[in-house]
């Protein structure tokens, strides 16, 4: 059975929301709850990949200490650049 595009959705917000990690969670999660809906289907292939991943990789590329692999690169900055403007915006509230 194929996966409809709103179960696809759901699955891969619920895997941003929850992790193992509490940093990955309010990484992903707000991250998937603004501009999943609104990726392009490579762009949702790539975040799907990236759910695969570990949270211990995953944490030093979206912090920039750390190389992130090539075909998840564009996609870990968007990711990091967002989590910085919602630091931002939280430490100036």
């Amino acid at each position: 059975m194929t996966e409809t595009a709103e179960a696809r959705l759901k699955r891969m917000s619920m895997r941003s929301w929850r992790r193992g990690t509490k940093e990955m969670d309010l990484i992903l999660g707000p991250f998937a709850d603004a501009h999943l809906a609104g990726l392009a289907a490579d762009t949702l292939d790539a975040y799907d990949r990236l759910l695969d991943e570990n949270d211990q990789d995953l944490l030093p590329w979206v912090l920039g200490q750390a190389a992130a692999p090539e075909s998840l690169a564009g996609l870990i900055g968007r990711i990091g650049a967002f989590a910085r403007a919602r630091r931002v915006a939280g430490q100036s509230a």
